[in-house]
Formats: C-alpha cells, structure tokens, sequence
C-alpha cells in the first residue's frame, strides 16, 4: 500500500474543483486553490520569510507559507499553465461568475481582466488545434471563449447547455488538440476548433474530463458515475452512492499507464485502470475530496499525486517502486477478493445442486409433468421473445412506447428486470406481477426523455405456474432513436409551416433504410422511387413531423420543433457519411420568440448601462460627502456632520436597492443570452461540417454588429451573401 510522502495542513476550506499547481517562477511548483470567501491562496513552502503585499495579493496571518489574492467575488472556476511562453513561467487563470483573470503571480501583476457576459463555469489552459498561442479557454452559458496572453479573444463559439467541464485532449490522434466540453444537457461534445466533430450522450449532468491514455479520456456524472472512453465508444464506467468531486489521470503504479485517480465526496481517493475500472489504489480522507493534481513538490525530480481535501488537508503520493509495479493493494484489500471469489463459487455450487435435485425428480417421473414444473424444470426449447411498438395511449395511461416479453410456450414470467440510460430512475426497472396476473407476457411501457438510441438490457425469470426455481434468460434490445414518434396518414392533421429543406445525391433506398433504423414501423417500408411522403405524431405532444422526398434528391422535413428537425438531420448526414451539408430553414414562430429575446437583450444592456453610470455618480457624490462630513467633525460643526451622515446613509440604502435592482437584471440578461446562444446552437445542427461552422461563425458577428435583419437570414439560409 503507498504511503503519503508529504501531509499539509492548510487553515483554509478549499472550494470543490478548484485546486491547481503552477509554477508561477517557472522553477517551483506552488499549490493554488480557491477558497469559500472570495479569495484564492498560493501555497508556496519555497520562499519563507519573503512577504509579499500589494493591490491583490497579500500575506496570510495564519501560514507564513500561504500568500492570498484577493477575488472579491466568489470564484466559479481556476487553473494555471503557460498562456504566454516568453514568460518562462506558469500563469493564474480565474474566474467568477461576471470575470476572467489572467493572472502573473510572479509579478503580482494582471496579464488582462475581461468582463464576461456569458460567466465562467469552468476553464482549461492549453492548445487548442492549429492556434498558435496557448489559450485560457473558458466555458460558461451556453458559449466557450479563448483569450491568448493579451486577451485577445481568438476562439468562440456555443455549445447545447450550461458548460460544467472542459478538457483538452487529442482526441482523433492528428497530434493536435481537440477540446472535450461537457455540459448540463447530459451530452459530452468533441470540438475541433470551432466544428463539433463528435457528440456522446449521457445519463447525467458531466461535471468532470480529463484527458487519459492516446484517444482515451475519463469522465465523472453528478450521479456517481465515473469511468473512461476510447474516442466516441465508452470503455467501461462504475456507479458510486458518493459523487466524484475531481478526477485526474496519473501512472500510479509505474507501468507507464495512466490509471483514473477520483476523489469523492465522502472523502476517499481511489486509482482505476484505465483498462477495466479495476481499483488498484484506495485511501480515506476524513472530509470529501476537494482536487487531485500532480506536480514535484518536493523538487526532486519526481512528480508526486497530489490529493485535496475541503478541510484544507493536503497528501502527496509517489508511484509505486519497480518492485510493487501492478500490485498495489495491502493484505486487506487481498482477503476481501477473496472473500468475493469465495461467495461467487457458493452462489456457483448452490446453482450446480440445483440443477441435479431437478434432473434427478426429471429421472424418476421419467417424463415431464406438473411434479416437474413445480421444481422449475422448463421445456429445453423455450425461447424468450420480444416485440417494440407504439401505445397511443388511453383515458388512463399517456401514449408510450412498449416493450412486450413473452415466451415461446406455456411457461410464465415471473419477474423483469430491465437496464437502459437515461429512461428509468437509477436507470433499472423491476417488473414483479403478483401471483394472480402470471402470464406468458408482460408489458412494459417506456418513455425515453431524449431523441437517442438506447439500449435495454434484459433479464426474465422464467418458469412453470408453481415453479420454485427459475431460469434467467438475459437478451439486448435496441430502442429506436426516433421511437416516441407513431405512424400516421399523410393529410391526417394540418402539416407545420416550420421546414427545412436540403438536397443529397443518393439513392431512396438508402434513405429508407436509415427510417427503417431509426423509427419504429409496423413492419419495414418498401419505397422504391421518390418521391414519397411519410408523416408521423409525436408522442410527446410536439405535433406532426412530415418528411418527403423528390426524384432530384431534394428533401424536405416539416416540423415545429427545431431541435428535432437538428437530430432527423444528424442523424441522417451520420448514417449516409455526408461531411458538408447545407440546408435552408424557416421556423416562424421560433423566429419571432427569438426576435423578442433580442429585443429584451438591448433593453437589459441599455437598463445596465444606466446603473452602472448612476451607481458611478453615486460614487463620486459619496467621495465628495464623506470628505464635507469629515471637514465638518475636525471643525467641531457637529449640525452639518450629523447631516452629512444621514445624507450618506440614505444614498447608501439607495445603493444596495440599485445592487438588487443590478442583480436582477443580470439574471435576466444571462437568461436571455443562454437563450440566443442556444438558438446558435440549433442553427448550426440543422447544417453538417463546414456549413455548420460558418453559420455559427456568422451568427456570433451579425450579434456583435447588433444586426438582427441578418442575424435570422443566416439562420434562415446559412449564409451572409446573397
């Protein structure tokens, strides 16, 4: 079992996710965390006896070895790094809810201080693709923005939600860096520069990436779960009761490996493999888990884990010896392996006898009977079968999706226990009928809340009516991306105004085959030529969704729902390999929503722009009070004192209502933006590659040109030109 080399014990609570080391020399590695108050502190054992003082930072009271910045605001987000390599040296990047800093810690200087509109949730330091300069890259409402050393802002584009996690990693193997966002919508996003390449589905909120081995990079969900992806495939995950608070990849074990180190919120650290999630490492802390960095903190030449915890404990770790090398565990760990194996062969014997108390009563009755099924002998051949259809519901139950198992004969089901992602809550479902309503079959209904193909893992008891043991049959079904959408009659209803229109050179056949795929049909289309309609309803109440195709290859998608019309999209260019795709668009009553958002957006900045002056003015006019009613005590005039601080009070008062006035209007004005930034987003998943690219590109500078006109035009036709 590895043994800390160092143990710290800092008198500062240290914020979840916000712990870093840099070396702000370019020589000696300092531990840098945020803390509960609006500051940060810097850790550096290096130096003692050297105090520091000035505008933002100062020396700690209680560590001789701390140094704090002062923030002044309540930090969301903090990393270091190079971002300027003619330093020679690591910078401070943190981030509030309103700001980004830059900071040279060495200097005691800002590198630069942005406003940020859109906040900073969380923020990542590095290279971005072919982007010469290292970026402070930041990700907050619905937006991710890179700044280079002198705030220039070089990168910028949207994303689906709230950003929770970043991370760069080379995620194709080009040898440049891809950047990993994960963010509130459950979905994890690969983006190469500015173009999203790849998307991957989750069950949770990503609160947490880090780049791994080549192509792999680990993840942590706000659910407990942790585990890694080789590219866009999933590895391997685990579920913990606990949630991880920080994870990062280090060689623990010195095979030249590097193992997924988490720290969760129960306070323990532990090392997974890379390979199978096999937990190789484990130690307890007596508060959760706060950051887990590396860095050579002792300088000498070794790097060391370092672990964090809230209460301000630090621990550093080095990696095993040669000797140790894979066999990390201590003796304990050893005996409770173990003690598993052990319950799995009695599980496994038990299992065997069974099997021969059954085979023996088959012997003596010599053929089968009640005697026999009463024992939980069931036909050889039995199968179990499995059907997806559309329910449209009734007066009691809202139309669904279901799942009917049945079997093959008289046998009946005792009991169903069903695995998917993202349907059911804590994502399992136990279906166990009393023993009146034993049947040969059971239905299940399902609603998924998201366009996505699912997998449902199954598992059925199955047995004869008085059967005291049973068999388990274990089958994989696939849920259609596109299933909560039924079938319907062309005309049936009236077809939406909203569309978008695009042309692809390929053959009907295929088309129909990717419907076939991804929509769950009564029995499988057989168009042959275009042009052909095919319409369906919604089962979650968003209408009708209309598709038809003509002989040119022009295809046309009818629907009010401008997110689904995105997913029909990518999903199609995905299964026909289509890189570039243009397409021309028109959601109406989107549109004229949006219009009003923007609208509302000017009158925020306008209302925020007046209350910054007015509490500017204020300001002065403070100034100027509280220097009359000092002028008025050294003169002993205690009439025009005593006035002047009332005067103050009262425009004080007038001050903190104008903050909550101020306040208010900047939660509505970043709920406005989220909303613009969103439909960014959509716009740009209703086009494919390039066209994808440029139309976020163009949307972002009709925005900051305040040209509306042309903001909906490129939404309308994905382009700026005529």
């Amino acid at each position: 079992m590895l043994i800390p080399v160092f143990t710290l014990k800092l008198n500062h609570k240290i914020n979840p996710r916000m712990v870093a080391v840099g070396k702000y020399d370019g020589v000696h590695p300092c531990l840098t965390a945020a803390t509960q108050v609006g500051k940060v502190f810097i850790h550096n054992p290096y130096s003692r006896g050297q105090r520091q003082s000035a505008l933002r930072i100062m020396q700690s009271n209680q560590d001789s070895d701390i140094s704090l910045l002062n923030i002044n605001q309540t930090v969301s987000c903090l990393t270091s790094g190079v971002l300027n390599p003619q330093l020679g040296c690591d910078s401070l990047i943190v981030g509030t809810q309103n700001n980004l800093l830059a900071y040279d810690v060495h200097n005691n200087s800002d590198l630069f201080y942005k406003e940020i509109a859109d906040g900073a949730n969380a923020t990542v330091l590095g290279n971005l693709g072919d982007i010469s300069s290292p970026l402070a890259i930041i990700g907050g409402n619905c937006a991710l923005q890179g700044f280079d050393h002198e705030g220039n802002d070089l990168f910028w584009t949207v994303t689906g939600d709230n950003v929770r996690s970043l991370a760069l990693c080379d995620f194709d193997g080009d040898g440049k860096k891809e950047l990993l966002v994960g963010s509130e919508d459950f979905d994890i996003r690969v983006f190469k520069e500015d173009e999203i390449v790849t998307e991957m589905t989750e069950t949770e909120t990503i609160t947490a990436l880090c780049p791994m081995n080549g192509n792999r990079f680990g993840y942590a969900l706000s659910n407990g779960t942790v585990g890694v992806y080789d590219r866009a495939v999933r590895y391997w995950r685990i579920k913990s009761k606990n949630h991880a608070t920080s994870i990062h990849a280090f060689d623990l074990n010195s095979d030249g490996v590097r193992e997924l180190i988490t720290g969760w919120s129960n306070g323990k650290i532990d090392a997974r493999s890379d390979r199978t999630g096999e937990v190789i490492f484990k130690d307890n802390f007596t508060s959760s888990i706060s950051g887990v960095v590396e860095g050579d903190y002792r300088m000498d030449g070794n790097s060391q884990l370092i672990c964090c915890s809230v209460d301000g404990e630090v621990r550093g770790y080095l990696p095993s010896s040669q000797e140790m090398k894979g066999n990390m565990m201590d003796t304990s760990v050893e005996q409770e392996l173990v003690r598993e194996l052990s319950q799995k062969k009695q599980n496994l014997m038990l299992e065997l006898r069974n099997y021969e108390e059954n085979t023996k009563q088959g012997e003596l009755n010599g053929q089968m009977s009640e005697a026999d099924g009463q024992m939980g002998v069931i036909p050889a051949n039995t199968q179990l079968q499995t059907a997806l259809s559309v329910n449209l519901g009734s007066e009691t139950q809202s139309c669904h999706v279901e799942l009917t198992i049945s079997t093959s004969n008289d046998t009946i089901i005792r009991a169903v226990l069903i695995f998917a992602e993202g349907i059911f809550e804590g994502e399992s479902h136990v279906i166990h009928p009393n023993l009146q309503n034993l049947s040969t079959h059971i239905r299940v209904p399902i609603l998924p809340p998201k366009d996505v193909p699912v997998d449902l893992h199954i598992k059925a008891y199955v047995g004869c009516k008085g059967s005291t043991q049973f068999h388990v049959f274990e089958l994989t079904r696939q849920l259609p991306r596109f299933s909560m959408y039924a079938l319907c009659r062309p005309g049936s209803t009236l077809e939406p105004k909203s569309f978008v229109k695009f042309t692809i050179n390929e053959r009907v056949q295929r088309v129909v085959m990717w419907l076939n795929q991804n929509f769950l049909l009564l029995e499988e289309t057989e168009i042959q030529n275009a042009p052909f309609q095919i319409c369906f309803t919604s089962l979650r109440g968003a209408g009708l969704l209309s598709m038809k195709m003509k002989a040119d290859g022009e295809i046309s998608v009818n629907t009010d729902d401008m997110d689904l019309a995105g997913d029909i999209i990518q999903s199609l260019a995905s299964f026909l390999a289509v890189e570039d795709l243009q397409v021309e668009a028109d959601f109406p009553m989107y549109f004229e929503r949006l219009r009003k958002v923007l609208m509302k957006v000017d009158e925020y900045h306008s209302v925020h722009q007046k209350l910054t002056a007015d509490m500017a003015d204020r300001s002065n006019l403070i100034r100027s009070m509280l220097v009359q009613a000092e002028d008025a005590r050294l003169l002993r005039d205690m009439k025009n004192m005593k006035k002047r601080y009332m005067e103050l009070y009262d425009l004080n008062k007038d001050l903190i209502n104008g903050y909550k006035i101020r306040c208010n209007n900047h939660s509505e004005l970043l709920s406005s933006l989220k909303e613009v930034n969103q439909a960014i987003q959509r716009a740009g998943r209703l086009r494919v590659g390039k066209p994808k690219t440029q139309v976020i590109t163009a949307c972002r500078d009709a925005i900051r040109n305040n040209n509306v006109n042309m903001f909906f035009r490129i939404m309308r036709i994905g382009t700026a030109s005529s």
